[in-house]
């Protein structure tokens, strides 16, 4: 026994000074009684060095520990766990001194320990040479692993010093059979091997078709396997990489024929790259006679169908150069081609009834009438064309007048009234919290916070401290400076309340705040802002010092407005409560409540009055005269961009808190900066509205350099307001135009459809100046700041729901300013991307029978060529001509 802790004392002493010789030389001198006798020593030490600090003296230890800890092990799964544990990954011993110290082991023990290795995730870093010197030195079968197959494939591709190449790598490991056929077999491989397979004379796609060549690996199987890889789909890195592979095969004729049916399934269904590959030898052996016109026409349903234009005008003419050599497939063929009728691109619609006109005579008479049904799928222009020259039935019939189908507007919604129990309560706090809210979640939930605060404030702590818990101030030391600091910036939301309720921030901190707050901030949306911000401190404070029975400001309605008749009865209980209003919530409460209907204003004025209250005048006053009207606008460029700026807004009260008096200042875009704390707070915004209902334009003008960066510096998400801009009351101007404009040209998708929503609750609305929005895009598009290319995206998705006389009245508005540009100088430099809303623009004109002119179309559809900019040019000048009807 003294004799195993001497053995002990010595080897931890060893490893503790990270001596790595001594210790490997102690191991190999101990029994596994002797070695397993040391396991908790090591076990401990470990523990030890886990608390210990990172230091020179810690990480010395380490790979000594590691390579004692895996030879103490006498199990196969407590060495495998143990090698690859987390805190002894970023300082292990080298593979060398572990294949040397678990080196005497049994065989069958060796290959437990290389497969347990080899199973581990990719994430645990498992070295490749330890797990292939396992693998050796136990004669195991070779493990199949994502962890071992990707391990010997970046050791054989990074051994580039040894001066050999990786085909002569190949043919020398053993092994090099079941690793490729295992190559297949691991999910998403291709992300991990699409980097590492490269290009060149010495790739690993040819040095793989090489070996297929020279039979060392089962060229069939191969093929397959890459097939089936295809098939099964994937990420993108994968379908490359084995498609790849499969193009460096090399595939025989007799190859490619038997595996039709696996390039037609391809065709229809695999990603772009793949599909393209796929028809191109489909298209070879169908035009080779080893394709019957059965297999290209069950082809061409699927690729047809597809939205690659590339692959489908490729498809079309495959199937024109089959009806050439063949003409007697045009029973089989014709039908196919007329499935492209439906096509939502024009182009490709005008190709195949091309097809059609060419073919039809050669087809029997059954044939005719299939074409005749599908020709009802063409764009309006195309439809006419296909009756007249045709033949078709339907070629006398009077279009059906066009109607506009825009989606309901927006019915406003009622706020409901806050949760009666302070449990509830603090579960729609904790859904704020998690996922933010609209106007509506978030005034009912601070109403509630108010209500509940002053009936029994010590209950509503109670509830809400275990949906807080998330909230990194709620541990704080209330002394501690950064909780006060927090807090006296930014309200933070609800938080602040929150933090007010649970005795995380002091008074003095929210008297401050709610006497003063951020004054300085020149930005343009501080005026908003201060505003929104100004309310939640001064109900925080009062939560502290006087709590307020409830909210006079809480909205009647999601959009921010509040009836005048409930805002009697609230002053009329404060009266009857003997509650002192909130300064900054009566302010509020003024700007939100409704003054549009006269009758309504009167009556609540009257018996305001009758209430003999300060408040209850000044709300009589405020109903029985004009509300502040909207101010003068200019515009100014900055860059590609338009922007506005905006006069003083006449009517705010002078005796309105500070935060509100500065809602009517003007409004100038270039003397504040640009970026600010505001510019990532993108949740409150949408509370903004709320704070001037029924004056979006004062919101919209001070958005609109956020809303343009979505067209011009590509920002995401700012565009998310804009469907808000639009559902908000009031008169939608020249601010909401622009930054629907705007939203129009953004990058991202997410935006445009934004933009759009916007653009159709507009519409809807009644409100939506076509023109003046058209105008806006034309020298949006003009000075650079918005792509036709995104524009047509956007206007196309506009139209596809049922808007096509709305986007014809924006775009016959937009396009004379890119006609212009392109008559004077012959290729403008926004004529990217102009052919595609040219081409929605000819779609909306057909559906709609829209007749007359446009300035500078003649000369634009009487350009040299046929780019789809001129076709479409011709195609929309030959509607306006001539007029069609959907």
């Amino acid at each position: 026994m003294s004799g195993a802790v001497s053995a002990s004392e010595a080897l931890l002493g060893a490893v503790r000074a990270g001596r790595m010789g001594e210790a490997a030389g102690l191991l190999d001198g101990m029994t596994d009684a002797e070695r397993l006798a040391c396991l908790p020593a090591l076990k401990d030490l470990r523990k030890e060095l886990r608390a210990a600090p990172w230091d020179a003296a810690s990480r010395k230890a380490y790979p000594a520990l590691h390579a004692a800890g895996a030879a103490c092990h006498t199990g196969a799964a407590g060495t495998a766990t143990w090698l690859t544990a987390a805190d002894l990954r970023w300082s292990q011993a080298s593979p060398g001194v572990l294949l040397h110290v678990l080196g005497d082991r049994e065989r069958d023990w060796l290959g437990d320990v290389a497969h347990r290795l080899a199973e581990r995730p990719p994430l645990a870093q498992v070295p490749y040479e330890l797990m292939s010197g396992l693998v050796r030195l136990s004669g195991c079968p070779v493990p199949t692993t994502e962890t071992y197959v990707v391990g010997w494939i970046e050791q054989v591709g990074s051994l580039w010093q040894r001066g050999d190449t990786i085909l002569q790598r190949l043919r020398q490991d053993p092994y090099t059979a079941e690793l490729v056929a295992a190559v297949f077999e691991i999910p998403d491989i291709g992300s991990r091997l699409d980097w590492l397979f490269g290009d060149g004379p010495d790739s690993w796609f040819n040095a793989l078709a090489q070996l297929t060549r020279e039979g060392a690996i089962d060229r069939k199987a191969t093929v397959d396997a890459c097939v089936a890889r295809l098939l099964r789909g994937g990420v993108p890195s994968d379908c490359r990489v084995f498609l790849r592979l499969l193009t460096a095969l090399e595939l025989t004729r007799d190859e490619e024929r038997e595996r039709a049916a696996d390039w037609l399934a391809l065709a229809s269904d695999a990603v772009s790259t793949v599909a393209s590959h796929a028809q191109s030898v489909l298209g070879s052996l169908a035009l080779d006679g080893e394709l019957t016109p059965r297999q290209l026409a069950e082809m061409s349903g699927g690729v047809l169908f597809r939205t690659e234009k590339k692959l489908v005008r490729a498809q079309l003419v495959l199937l024109g150069k089959a009806l050439r050599c063949d003409p007697s497939s045009a029973a089989e063929l014709l039908p196919a081609v007329a499935q492209a009728f439906g096509h939502e691109d024009t182009d490709v619609q005008e190709r195949a009834l091309k097809l059609v006109e060419r073919h039809l005579d050669a087809a029997p008479p059954e044939v005719r009438g299939e074409v005749a049904d599908a020709a009802g799928e063409l764009g309006p222009g195309l439809r006419v064309r296909a009756a007249e020259t045709l033949g078709l039935e339907g070629a006398d019939r009077v279009p059906e007048p066009y109607v506009e189908l825009l989606p309901p507007a927006p019915e406003p919604a009622r706020v409901p009234p806050a949760p009666d129990s302070a449990v509830e309560l603090a579960e729609e706090v904790g859904a704020l919290l998690a996922s933010g809210g609209d106007v509506a979640a978030f005034e009912r939930t601070l109403d509630g916070l108010v209500r509940h605060g002053y009936r029994d404030r010590d209950a509503l702590a109670e509830a809400l401290k275990p949906v807080v818990t998330r909230l990194w101030w709620v541990d704080a030391d209330p002394r501690y400076p950064s909780v006060e600091k927090y807090f006296r910036g930014d309200p933070h939301g609800l938080e602040v309340v929150l933090a007010t309720l649970l005795g995380q921030v002091s008074t003095a901190t929210l008297h401050r705040a709610d006497q003063h707050g951020p004054m300085t901030d020149p930005c343009v949306h501080s005026a908003v802002a201060a505003a929104f911000n100004a309310r939640l401190w001064e109900a925080a404070h009062r939560l502290r010092t006087d709590p307020l029975p409830f909210l006079l400001a809480t909205p009647t309605w999601g959009s921010g407005l509040l009836e005048p008749d409930e805002l009697v009865a609230r002053l009329d209980e404060y009266r009857r409560l003997g509650a002192r209003p909130g300064e900054t919530d009566f302010a509020q409460a003024l700007l939100r409540v409704r003054r549009d209907d006269s009758a309504a204003s009167a009556a609540a004025a009257e018996r305001a009055a009758a209430l003999g209250t300060a408040e209850g005048n000044r709300l009589a006053l405020w109903l029985t005269t004009d509300g502040p009207s909207l101010p003068w606008s200019s515009r100014r460029t900055s860059g590609v961009r338009i922007l506005l700026e905006l006069g003083e807004l006449d009517g705010v009260p002078g005796e309105f808190p500070p935060a509100f008096q500065r809602i009517g200042r003007p409004v100038s875009l270039f003397k504040a900066r640009a970026y600010c704390a505001h510019y990532w707070e993108r949740a409150e915004r949408h509370h903004w509205l709320a704070v001037v209902p029924g004056r979006r334009e004062l919101v919209a003008a001070r958005l609109l350099r956020e809303l343009s960066s979505v067209a011009v510096e590509g920002t995401r998400g700012d565009a998310s307001v804009l469907p808000l801009l639009a559902e908000a009351p009031g008169e939608a101007g020249e601010a909401v135009h622009l930054g629907v404009a705007y939203g129009l040209g953004a990058r991202h998708p997410e935006d445009r459809l934004s933009a759009v929503d916007a653009l159709l609750v507009l519409a809807a609305q009644g409100q939506l100046d076509t023109e003046r929005l058209g105008a806006d895009l034309g020298q949006l598009m003009h000075r650079g700041a918005v792509k036709p290319l995104r524009l047509a995206e956007s206007v196309r998705t506009a139209a596809t729901t049922g808007a096509y006389a709305t986007v014809w009245e924006i775009l016959r508005a937009a396009l004379p300013v890119l006609l212009a540009d392109l008559a004077t100088d012959g290729a403008a430099a926004s004529a990217r991307g102009f052919g595609e809303l040219l081409a929605v623009a000819a779609e909306c004109a057909e559906r709609t029978g829209a007749r007359g002119c446009m300035a500078h179309l003649a000369q634009a559809a009487d350009r040299r060529g046929s780019s789809r900019l001129v076709t479409q040019a011709r195609r929309l000048r030959a509607t306006l001509d001539h007029g069609v009807a959907a």
